[in-house]
């Protein structure tokens, strides 16, 4: 793999914006869904796209502590990747804000799912999984709002570097 200044400043970005879970924040206010649209949009390498926000997760994880239902997480956050996807070619403001919306949504039922299904919090009947869904609506709010602030933060910036440095402008999408 051919590594260039694009790479290591997307990464960069992405360390960055990974200190997000380590500092005192909101519930779920981090930027790990941003870095997994953040790294689809912008890695030459599909591959590389999936594993960087898996990998990030995986080590702040290490740090603060592992938990059960981790598989629903690190499968959604695949997902969000997979909806990056679709900002390879074309990552104006209205598409990097569909794309937040649609994983947190994404986030929201799929994470609130497994925590239905994986313990026993909440009833294994439709109700409970409704109850379930209700119960997350605050921790699901953090989560978009973090998701759409931190694309900003690392899109945005992006941007602007990219003007600054016209050597991180890409001329097409490999990988």
């Amino acid at each position: 793999m051919k590594l260039n200044k694009q790479f290591f400043v997307i990464t960069a970005f992405i360390i960055i914006a990974s200190l997000s879970r380590l500092v005192p924040h909101l519930p779920n206010f981090t930027a790990i869904s941003a870095i997994a649209l953040f790294g689809a949009a912008y890695y030459d390498k599909k591959i590389t796209a999936l594993l960087v926000p898996i990998t990030i997760l995986f080590i702040t994880d290490a740090i603060l502590g592992f938990y059960q239902g981790m598989a629903w997480i690190y499968g959604t956050f695949i997902i969000v990747a997979l909806i990056g996807f679709m900002l390879r070619k074309n990552t104006s403001v209205p598409r990097v804000i569909f794309a937040s919306i649609l994983s947190s949504i994404c986030f929201y039922l799929l994470t609130d799912f497994g925590t239905w299904i994986g313990t026993n919090m909440y009833p294994h009947t439709f109700n409970g999984l409704i109850e379930c869904y209700i119960a997350a609506i605050p921790f699901s709010r953090y989560e978009a709002i973090g998701t759409l602030f931190y694309s900003g933060v690392l899109f945005g910036s992006y941007y602007f570097a990219q003007r600054r440095f016209p050597v991180l402008a890409k001329s097409k999408i490999q990988g």
